[in-house]
C-alpha cells in the first residue's frame, strides 16, 4: 500500500516530525491491535521501518519506507497477514490522517484517526 502526504517544510523538519512521530501512527488500531519490536533507521532521505502486528493469536511483520521529497512524504507500507485482518482502507486513512497531522502540527500522534 502507498500513502502520499503533501507538506509545505524543509526535508529536514519533516524528516525530524517522521522521526518522532512513526512511532505512534501505528498505536491505536483498537485495543485487538498490538506492535512489537518496532525498528526504525534513516538512509539519506529514506526511513526504513519494521514491527510486528498481533491480533489474538496470530503475529505478523509489517515493514515499509517512508520517502521525504520536497512537497510531499511517500509510505510504502506492506502490512503482512494483517491486511486480511484489518482493512486496508482504513488503515490507509488513519496512516495518511495521522501523518498529515503531525507535519502539520509538529508534534506526533496529534492527527485526526
Amino acid at each position: 500500500m502507498r500513502v502520499t502526504v503533501s507538506h509545505n517544510k524543509t526535508r529536514q523538519e519533516v524528516k525530524d516530525s517522521v522521526d518522532r512521530g512513526m512511532d505512534q501512527v501505528f498505536d491505536g488500531f483498537g485495543s485487538a491491535v498490538s506492535f512489537t519490536g518496532k525498528q526504525k533507521q534513516w538512509q539519506g532521505d529514506i526511513m526504513t521501518f519494521s514491527m510486528q502486528a498481533k491480533v489474538a493469536f496470530i503475529e505478523s511483520p509489517i515493514k515499509g519506507a517512508v520517502e521525504v521529497g520536497d512537497k510531499e512524504v511517500i509510505i510504502d507500507l506492506d502490512l503482512g497477514m494483517l491486511k486480511m485482518l484489518v482493512p486496508e482502507d482504513k488503515v490507509k486513512s488513519v496512516v495518511e490522517s495521522r501523518v498529515s497531522g503531525f507535519l502539520t502540527s509538529g508534534a506526533p500522534g496529534t492527527g485526526k484517526a
